[in-house]
Parts: C-alpha cells; structure tokens; sequence
C-alpha cells in the first residue's frame, strides 16, 4: 500500500524521504559533537572511543540504514550525560568537601565588638567567635569556652569533640553545643580542610598500576578494531558487520572499570576520615598482610594511668592508701605523680595539696599529710626490712610500682603504667578477620612488650629496638615476600614508614605534614580506622575486578550475538552503554558507608551537653 511508512529505512513511498530525513537529523544532532570529539582526539593523535561510534554511524548512513545510524548515535550520545552524571556522583565526596569550606567569620575586636569579615580579611592571631549551630571558619585553638564540635568532614567522627580552652579547632566543622573564642591559626588555604581537600582531589586522579596498564592496553585495543573490522568486512564483503563490530567492541566499560572505583573508593575513605594517597596506594593497601606497630602511643594511651593500688597494712582501705600517696604527690613534678593523681580524682577522692615535701632524687617523695610523714617511692624511704615481693611482681608486668609508707611503715603499694587503648583489642582483631599479621615493633622493655603483646593477642613482639632496628624489620618482612604496612608517629619511625610498602600516620587532623606525607592518613585517633582502610582497599579491588569481567563478558556475548546474527548496530549499542552505567553502578556500592560508630555515642553526646549547661 502506498504511503505505508517503516522507519527502520526498509520502506519505500511518498512518505520514506520525510522518515528518512527525520532519522538523518536526529543522527546528525545526536552525532555532532561525538564527531567532533573523535577529531579532537585524531588531533592529539589519540584514537578513542567516538572514532569507533563515528564511523559506525557514518557508514550506516551511507548505507542507508537511517535507523541503525540514529539509534545509535543517540544511544551512545545518552548514555555519555547518564555516564557523566553518575561518574559526578562517585566524586560527591570531593565536592561535599568543598562545600563544607567557610567563606565568612565573626572577628571579635579588643573593645568586645564583632564584626563579619569574609576570610581572606581575617590575619592569623585574630580571635574568632563561634556560637551554638555556626561553623568554624578557621583552624586554631580555643582561647576561651566549652562545647561539642561536629568534625565529621575532618576526621569523619558522628560524634561531637569536646572543645575547651587550649582545645585545637578545624575549619568547617560545627559547633553543635555552647559559644567558643578561637585565636585563628589556619586561615583559608592554609587550613586541613584546604590541604585534605587538595589532597583528595590529587589522589582521586591519581592512576593505579593496572589503570595505567588498562589505558595503554586501549591504546592499541581501539585501532585494532578498527583493523579488524576492516579486515573482517573485506574478507565477508559484508560491509553492515564490520560496523557492527567497530559498536560492540568498544571499550568503554573497560576503560572505566577502574577509575570510576578508584574515585569512589577513596572518596568513600575521605567521608570516613581516611586519606588515600592514590590509586597506586589503594592498590597496595588491598595487599598488605602484615602490619608493623610501635606500642607507645599507638597501642597504649601514651601516658601512664593508675592502674594497681595494693593494701599492706589491714589499717588502712584501698582510698586511704590511694589518698595519702596522690596528696604526698601533689609536691612532686614527676611524670608519674600526676597519674596517680588524677587516679584518685578518678575514684573522686578529695586530694588537697600538701604544704610542705621532701624530693629524695632518684627514690621518691617525703610529704607532711595531716602531721604524719607519707612517702611514696622506693623501699629506702622505709624504715626496716620490707617485703619486695608486690613491687616485683608488678614490674614483671611492666609496671612501675611504688611503696605508700606512712611514718617509715609501709602501708600498701600503688602502680601505675602506659595502658592500653581502649579499641586496641578490637583493631587487632579486625585485623586479624582480614588475614593481616600484626607484628609490634617498640623501643620499650621486654617485659612490658611481652604483656601487652599478650593482652592484644599480637601475634609477634620485637622490643628494645632502635629506630634502624624497625627498618630492618620491615626489610626483612619484605624479603620473605609480604606486604607491609608501617604505623608510627613520623619521627623516630621515618626510616620505617618511607620503606614499607605503605606508611600510615594515625591522628592526622592536626598535623599537615602527615596529611601531605602519609600514603594513607586516619584523621581521627582511633585504631579501628586501620583495619577498616584496608577492608575499603580489598572492597575497592574487589570491585575492580568485577567490573573488568563484566565488560570483557560483555564483549564476549556481543561478538558471539553478531556472527550468530542477532545482534544489530543499535541493540550493539544498547548493551554496551549498559554494561557501562552498570559497572558505574557496581562502583557507586562503595559509596554506602559502612563504618560502625562506637555504641557509646549518644552518651558521650549527652556528656558534652551536660558539661556546656553546667
């Protein structure tokens, strides 16, 4: 029947040439700037992907399949903005960050009034007011003031920092509770949130080894199909194939299997207060299985805390023994006097100052208490033979232990030592779920080494160790084939961190130079961090490898679909533009966050609240 009209360009009729032209000018709007793209790439002598979609709908064209030459620039042409605007996604991280940057900060003058001023006018020294629900514009410290801080952008903690006065302050976090006076340090670009903006921003266009590998490997990949096809046509005579097969064939889900999860990834990191240096260390961090520790300050607190008080004479209880000696301690300046302090403050104890002490160099401390001599120290402040025995055993746990005496008697015994973290245990065995030795390396003595090894159930212990002595740990960890991870403090571990395979710097958030320097940064002093930067690497890679297999799958069924005959330009094309929003949608998973916040959060808020009312 005359007029009939089949779109599909097989038709003939009054009609044809208006379908006809239709399809051609839908062609040529969806082909324009992917032709236009493919020739800026010939310029910097780069065969992409639009070289392949090009020819394939030029040909079409002349061919007179007008569908096939529509469908598939206009697939192809929407899949790009669907691929851009998911890839946009996948850098959310990035751009919450930026957003998160203050523009503006109340300046409180010396006669007591404030002024807005945007940043830039702000001079390091000037003091910056904060009231309740404003950010902090500027990193610093607290002059004066009590509050909770959110600074989840910084070190991606839910719960709110207690700030008080000589509290360090970050830009771009919120002040969730009370009023602080902040003396501004950090101004602008000079700010952690600026340098970890800039650090994420370097590292989620940093290339991993195999993306690296992936983007050479399409460097010949794109024009050998091109040859193939060509070569293909030319053997078959069948020109409709060789086009068909320059669509199925590009690598577009292959090319971004790899990045789109990299800048995931480490975004996803980023939110949680993790800083990755780049794909490459991503990559490396997947591998690691055996971690180096120092004990000091990374698996202990870093400072002594009371931890033993011991009853000699029945006369007297646990708080009288505790009492007399953090009274007697309160004349002395001796590192481990303020421990045993604030270990009865702890057990609120009333421990008034004394007025008038004794220091014995190298023994301990005489103090007048309420008109009777108490010493605490060694057994040569006593009078007569006294038994050793509790003070030697609490050193053989590594802890240092020191007689109470009260009048030349000895009335009971208190210790104290470096104790351990509190989520120290639980970051050993995250590690140890994920098949990663932990191994500590320490300058400490044997016998403290060896208990808290114990305790933490490490599965190796090296101690009273130099700094070279780490180093040549590590090496040999390395020669024995492993993966090693270092954690240390960046100073006398430097040696150490460089060699190892990866360096990580814990507490990062005040210290810029670890931001800068550390393949991977944990902005929040917490341990369980660890475990869980190297769960997002193994999920990261993961991810990786299944968006690889995914495109070359793919590209495996589209090709057997064209020789059997059931695969056309366009449904060549539909397929391959999925495969591509699908592998972006795999990576996108990692997105989900899946760190797990201390169960203590909601108390600890509440905590804060209540000192900010008192």
């Amino acid at each position: 029947m005359t007029g009939d009209v089949d779109i599909t360009g097989s038709h003939h009729g009054g009609e044809f040439n208006l379908a006809a032209g239709l399809l051609i000018a839908a062609t040529v709007v969806a082909g324009y700037q992917i032709v236009k793209s493919a020739i800026q790439a010939l310029r910097i002598k780069n065969i992409s992907i639009d070289l392949l979609v090009s020819i394939a709908a030029i040909g079409a064209l002349i061919l007179g399949n007008w569908w096939e030459a529509a469908a598939v620039t206009f697939l192809f042409a929407i899949g790009g903005a669907l691929e851009k605007a998911t890839l946009n996604r996948t850098r959310k991280a990035l751009s919450d960050l930026v957003d998160a940057a203050p523009e503006t900060a109340t300046k409180l003058n010396d006669d007591g009034s404030t002024e807005t001023l945007e940043l830039w006018e702000l001079e390091p020294g000037d003091t910056v007011l904060v009231r309740n629900g404003e950010q902090v514009p500027v990193d610093g410290t607290v002059i004066s003031g009590h509050g909770g801080v959110d600074e989840a952008q910084i070190t991606g903690e839910s719960v709110p920092a207690e700030k008080a006065e000589n509290s360090e302050v970050f830009a771009g976090t919120w002040l969730r509770s009370g009023v602080l006076r902040v003396r501004a340090e950090g101004i602008g670009s000079d700010s952690t949130l600026a340098k970890i903006i800039h650090r994420v921003e370097d590292a989620q266009d940093d290339k991993a080894k195999s993306q690296t590998f992936m983007e050479k490997f399409s460097q010949w990949y794109t024009p050998g199909v091109i040859v193939a096809a060509a070569v293909i046509g030319l053997i078959t005579q069948n020109v409709e194939l060789a086009l068909t097969l320059l669509v199925i064939a590009c690598p577009g889900a292959l090319v971004i299997s790899i990045p789109v999860s990299i800048v995931a990834g480490i975004g996803r990191a980023a939110r949680d207060g993790v800083l990755i240096k780049g794909g490459e260390y991503l990559e490396t961090a997947a591998k690691v299985d055996v971690v180096v520790v120092d004990k000091t300050g990374t698996m202990t607190k870093g400072r002594p805390s009371l931890t033993d008080v011991i009853v000699l004479d029945p006369v007297y209880s646990e708080d009288e023994v505790l009492t007399l000696a953090a009274r007697a301690e309160t004349a002395s300046e001796h590192p481990l006097a303020e421990a045993i302090i604030q270990g009865a403050e702890a057990r609120n104890l009333n421990v008034e100052m004394v007025e008038s002490a004794e220091p014995v160099a190298g023994k301990g401390i005489r103090a007048d208490v309420d008109g009777h001599t108490v010493a605490v120290g060694s057994a040569d402040l006593l009078d007569g033979a006294v038994d050793n025995a509790p003070i030697l055993q609490l050193n053989e746990q590594g802890k240092t232990a020191m007689f109470v005496g009260v009048d030349g008697h000895a009335i009971g015994v208190v210790a104290v030592a470096d104790t351990i973290r509190d989520d120290a245990l639980e970051a050993v065995n995250a590690l140890h779920n994920r098949g990663i030795k932990v191994v500590m390396a320490t300058g400490d003595a044997e016998a403290v080494a060896r208990n808290v090894g114990a305790e933490l159930g490490i599965d190796e212990v090296r101690s009273e160790l130099m700094p070279e002595d780490k180093l040549t740990i590590v090496q040999e960890l390395q020669a024995d084939g492993h993966t090693v991870a270092m954690v240390g403090d960046g100073v006398n571990d430097t040696p150490a961190l460089a060699t190892a395979d990866i360096g990580v710097a814990m507490g990062a958030a005040g210290s810029p130079a670890a931001i800068e320097t550390a393949d991977i940064a944990l902005m929040a002093d917490r341990l369980p961090r660890l475990p869980y930067a190297f769960g997002l690497a193994q999920r990261t890679v993961r991810t990786m490898r299944v968006n690889i297999a995914i495109a070359l799958f793919t590209v495996l069924v589209l090709f057997i679909g064209v020789f059997a005959g059931d695969v056309t330009m366009s449904i060549g094309m539909l397929v391959h533009q999925a495969s591509v929003l699908l592998v972006i949608g795999i990576a996108m998973l990692l997105l989900r966050p899946t760190l797990k916040e201390d169960s203590v959060a909601d108390k600890k808020v509440e905590q804060i609240d209540d000192k900010v009312s008192a």
